[in-house]
């Protein structure tokens, strides 16, 4: 009798049903807190067109704010419904679906994540207008160097290397990057120098932790530590007493020709800075070699059964240390984006993060490249979000709005995403039989 009442009460509180009750309140909250304010009849306005572009004019989207926040309720609803019936799985016949994406389910939160927030900007531009395209153009620059960030992850963990330290290897590259381009007049050579101190970060952590077995945790912990450490000292101490060596400059933005003419799309993808493009052609790149080249299955076999890959000739260490570099020199990119694509100067800690929130894209987007860049592009929406809101006069304490991406990371990575399965070996030392 107890065995049947304890899987009756498993069963009727399973985490599917538990979402899907989560995303039904949140509908009917949406309902409840969106249309508070909400004089009838009241629009807000959405611009799609960026001053600077050269794109095709869009008129501005004026929606009814009240209808608009009840089709979104009602959609956040309906998923919640769908989710309690029958869940969200990959119908059948469709395997090679999950080497692109991660599985319909651990998708539903951030969707429902996404339609409460554009509820939300609709209730908060209710009679006034911003520009959306904007919006989403500061989301793609915000989500850079987290997207960054997530690929070197990517890179490390498909090979069984956590990489903790992400975060150091990021500031070290802001830092390396303005230092040298300043010194030498040209950026180009503070790029290769910021990803070259990425690839010294990651050679460290990978001799701690694949010769030395050194706990991946500690060893990356020990790269942020020192990283942050030395930023600091050489920032106070040296750079505030030679101004000329802190100030760079930026890449500016490139328009590729016709593409940058598409309305909305152009002046977000394609008239950015040449870091972003970098970011974009590394994503494609990765997703190609992990999943249609040689390296890419010996990088798998190793980070899921490293004996049985060693079992078949594969060197284990080489693909370990060649994938933990590699992720290295990515992170020192991501870093040098903070510098030489963003301020064209360093400032103490000013990644501010932005590697740990990469990390948590990753998991998001289930050590997949094309899932860690949307989940990427979730997180930098957020960070782009609190800056609008702050602009909108949103009746919200600046300090929670500061709050909004670091809320939705631990949102993404305390259930709302479902169960993550990570590579079998990932954070296993090996040891060669």
């Amino acid at each position: 009798m107890i065995s049947i009442l304890h899987r009756l009460r498993k069963r009727a509180f399973s985490p599917q049903k538990a979402k899907g009750i989560l995303f039904i309140l949140l509908g009917l909250a949406m309902v409840g807190l969106f249309t508070f304010g909400v004089e009838p009849g009241q629009r807000a306005t959405f611009g799609l067109n960026l001053g600077t572009s050269q794109a095709v004019p869009l008129p501005a989207l004026v929606p009814p704010v009240r209808p608009t926040i009840y089709v979104f309720s009602l959609i956040v609803a309906f998923v919640g419904v769908w989710q309690i019936a029958r869940g969200f799985e990959y119908p059948k016949g469709h395997r090679r679906a999950k080497q692109w994406l991660p599985a319909l389910g651990e998708w539903t939160g951030g969707v429902v994540i996404l339609l409460c927030t554009f509820a939300f900007l609709t209730w908060s531009a209710r009679g006034r207008s911003f520009n959306l395209t904007g919006m989403l153009r500061s989301s793609l620059q915000a989500a850079t160097p987290i997207a960054l960030a997530a690929l070197s992850g990517v890179w490390c963990e498909r090979s069984a290397v956590i990489n903790i330290g992400i975060e150091g290897m990021l500031l070290t590259g802001a830092f390396v990057g303005v230092v040298v381009g300043s010194a030498v007049g040209i950026l180009w050579l503070g790029l290769i120098a910021a990803i070259l101190s990425g690839a010294i970060l990651g050679a460290v952590l990978a001799v701690l932790s694949i010769k030395f077995r050194v706990d991946q945790i500690i060893s990356g912990t020990a790269i942020n530590i020192f990283a942050v450490g030395l930023t600091s000292y050489l920032s106070a101490a040296w750079l505030a007493e030679n101004q000329k060596l802190n100030a760079s400059g930026k890449f500016g933005l490139f328009a590729l020709p016709l593409l940058s003419d598409i309305p909305i799309l152009g002046p977000i993808f394609f008239n950015v800075n040449l870091l972003i493009y970098f970011m974009m052609i590394l994503i494609g790149v990765t997703h190609v070699v992990l999943f249609y080249t040689r390296w890419g299955l010996r990088t798998r076999a190793v980070g899921e059964h490293p004996l049985a890959a060693d079992t078949l000739g594969i060197n284990v260490f080489r693909v370990r240390y060649v994938n933990v570099i590699i992720g290295g020199m990515i992170a020192g990119l991501g870093g040098a984006y903070f510098t030489l694509g963003s301020v064209g100067r360093f400032d103490e800690v000013m990644t501010a993060g932005r590697g740990f929130i990469g990390l948590a894209a990753m998991i998001f987007g289930q050590w997949s490249p094309l899932g860690a860049f949307a989940s990427s592009i979730i997180f930098g929406f957020f960070d782009s979000l609190q800056v609008k809101l702050a602009l909108l006069n949103v009746p919200i304490p600046s300090h929670f709005l500061l709050m909004a991406p670091y809320l939705a990371t631990i949102i993404a990575v305390t259930g709302v995403v479902g169960r993550t399965v990570p590579p079998a070996a990932d954070g296993q030392p090996y040891e060669k039989q």
